[in-house]
């Protein structure tokens, strides 16, 4: 049975980052690839309609375009946990952005354990 080839092949992205690197911006090729990595990162989060996740892919891209130097091929070979983690942060600062009502506050949760009878206390979390 055939293997299903990847969307993207891992070294096929480091050799583009490395020759983007040495012209000092990414080549056409390297851009259609983070293109689609972050299209395929970002589908598998949820969104509330279509255009959030327009929106957060439009951030994580932004991301994409200010950080992608900061890859270090000399120290990791793995150009793509490298970018989708960028991705990653790039949507979830977009979110943030969009809906700051939905930010985790952490906060004390009050559970109170009396059934009625009064003899239970009131725990925090």
């Amino acid at each position: 049975m055939a293997r299903k080839r990847n969307y993207l092949n891992g070294p096929d992205l480091l050799a583009e980052i490395i020759l983007s690197k040495e012209l000092d911006e990414l080549t056409p090729k390297a851009v259609k690839m983070l293109q689609l990595l972050t299209e395929k990162a970002v589908t598998k989060l949820h969104y509330r309609n279509k255009m959030d996740k327009d929106d957060c892919i439009q951030s994580a891209m932004m991301d994409i375009l200010k950080y992608w130097r900061g890859f270090k091929p000399e120290k990791s070979t793995n150009a793509f946990a490298y970018y989708t983690t960028i991705i990653y942060k790039g949507a979830a600062k977009g979110w943030n952005k969009l809906h700051p009502e939905t930010k985790k506050q952490i906060e004390k949760i009050s559970l109170n354990t009396s059934y009625g009878d009064g003899d239970g206390g009131i725990y925090s979390i």
